[in-house]
Order: C-alpha cells, then structure tokens, then sequence
C-alpha cells in the first residue's frame, strides 16, 4: 500500500460481494504440496508482453493483501475501511474467495493489510496495521495470537506487508501508511523487520516507506520495494535467514506488492501504473499485466498455481482481478 493510504474512504462491502463465513474445510496433518518442481525448466511467464487481467468481481472498498490457502483451494485478502476514531486507525476484514463466484467474511475484524500462509498450512501470518503488530490467525478457528509486537520496546509504525520462507522466518515492512495520529516510536524511520521463533531483529531502517515484500523461490534473495524511492531493492539472504548485502534490483514508480513465481520471475504492482510490472531474476522487464489502476498487489493460486490474482481499483470501486499465465508461483 503506498504513500499516504489514509484517503482509502469510501464505502462499506456491498451485500452481494460479502456473505457470512461458513465452515472451514478441515486442515490435514499434511504440509500442502509446492507447485513448484525442483529442477524444473520453465518458458517465458508471459503469454505476451502486455497481459490484461479479466475482472472476477468489483465494488469492494480497498482490496490488498491476497495469499493463496492451497488446502482449501481459496484465496484470503484484505478489505481496509475509512480511517475511524481519534486515531485514524483504518478498519479491515479479512475475505475468502472460493472461485468461481463466491465471497464471504473470514475474519470480521482482522485489522489487516498484507497476509501470508504459513508454509504448513495451518495459519495465516498478518500484517495488522490495528495495533501496530504481526500476527497470526488459525485457519481453522481464528485464533489470533501475536508474532512481532514491538522491536525493541518500540512500536512498530503500520506493518504493512510480508513474505515467510519454509523455515518459518517472516519478514515485513513497517511503513506509517496506517499509522495515523498515534505516536511515532520509531524516530521518523520507516523499516524492514524479520522475525523468528519470536525474536524480532531489523534489516534496515533506511528505505523510504518500505512496502511489498517478498523472498525468492529458493530464499537466498529478499525483494523490498522502496516506495519512497521509486525503486526494488534486494537483500542476499544467509542459510540462516540473515539478510546481508543490499542493492537496487530495478527501478520502478510506487512499487506496491508482489510476488514471484516457480522459475523467479519476480511480479510488481506499481500503484500509479496500474500494471503489474514482470523481471527476471536478473532484473529484466519481461512485460506488463494490466488490470485497471491504482494495482495494490498480486499472488498465485488456483489448483496449479498458475493463476494470478490481482487487487486493483479507485476509492470504493476495488475489484479482484485474475490472468491465467504460464509459470506457476512460488506458495509461500
């Protein structure tokens, strides 16, 4: 979500986009297969170089957020509100979409921005924005409990978005999109954060509003994009999760989320753009996949992985979008 998010005002979901959560499908003791084969060659991602995205439904306020349940063939996203109270604290929901056509309420009052299934399938990792944390809900009940709650002893600005590998790390960003009029214990800064078996370290508190995130297939490269900046930056990442050396990946104008697919092709949403901008992992453009403007975010899914979801749309107007495309995405 980038530069000042506050003006995301707009109307409620409207009736017909959200119905009440019904069961959970049960979760298996099973970790969910990758789509992802090791060793795999894979072709060009794009089945040209400007893709247009079809539009699965619209009239949502603020979309964001989207991560793929593979046991239950659904995708989970975020819904923000209109900044409330004396705060300004942006309300959000968490949905389910089960495709082809239905929506309903996950999480009522999850206080969400970017969200992430852990690699065992069992919960939803969650940049909530509400009290300023990382948190984690269970798919099964929606238990939440608290994954990072201060650094330091500080709070934390507005965690905004995340990515975890399969050994359980998790990293986010921490910009003050949503932060509101609560105080800022941070200093001015905005930053990037890990945490692991519960021990928050910082990677870097220099980037300008770090945004989206997100870790390469093979988890030795971490994505950050500086939306301050305009640009992508990346972090080599150390076997025990340790980023290390930084350096300009690509440049881009308000890089928002992203996500990356099974060959590391690396998939950007620009907010000013409109478009989901494609690299190699090498930092090549590749191409472009539209879907309306102010584009939020992206992440694979369907029961190959090989669909892309994206969120994308104006004030109270927020439409999830979908692509078929040819390589399909890393899950976690």
């Amino acid at each position: 979500m980038p530069r000042s998010r506050t003006p995301r005002r707009r109307r409620a979901l409207t009736a017909v986009a959200v119905a009440v959560a019904g069961a959970v499908t049960p979760v298996a003791d099973a970790a969910p297969a990758s789509p992802c084969t090791p060793g795999a060659t894979y072709g060009p991602p794009l089945p040209s170089q400007a893709v247009t995205a079809q539009l699965v439904r619209g009239g949502f306020n603020f979309l964001e957020g989207p991560t793929w349940d593979q046991r239950t063939g659904t995708l989970l996203l975020s819904d923000m509100q209109n900044p409330t109270g004396p705060q300004g604290v942006q309300p959000s929901a968490v949905l389910r979409y089960t495709p082809p056509a239905t929506f309903e309420t996950f999480i009522a009052q999850s206080g969400s921005n970017g969200l992430a299934v852990t690699p065992d399938g069992t919960r939803l990792l969650a940049a909530t924005h509400d009290n300023r944390t990382v948190s984690s809900y269970g798919l099964t009940d929606g238990s939440r409990t608290t994954v990072a709650a201060d650094h330091l002893g500080r709070a934390f600005n507005s965690p905004n978005d995340l990515t975890t590998g399969p050994d359980g790390t998790t990293y986010f960003t921490d910009p003050s999109f949503q932060r509101g009029n609560r105080a800022d214990e941070q200093g001015g800064r905005t930053g990037v954060f890990r945490v692991r078996d519960g021990v928050v370290n910082l990677v870097d508190d220099t980037l300008v509003q770090p945004n989206g995130i997100v870790l390469s297939p093979d988890g030795t490269t971490l994505y950050v994009g500086a939306t301050g900046s305009n640009a992508i930056v990346k972090y080599t990442v150390s076997p025990d999760g340790t980023p290390g050396n930084r350096t300009t990946f690509a440049d881009l104008r308000t890089p928002d989320g992203a996500t990356v697919d099974c060959a590391g092709n690396v998939y950007w949403a620009s907010y000013d753009d409109g478009l989901v901008h494609v690299f190699s992992p090498t930092g090549t453009r590749l191409g472009t996949i539209s879907a309306g403007r102010n584009t939020t975010n992206a992440a694979f899914g369907g029961p190959d992985g090989r669909t892309l979801y994206i969120t994308s749309g104006t004030s109270g107007r927020f439409g999830l979008y979908q692509v078929r495309l040819n390589v399909p995405g890393n899950p976690f």
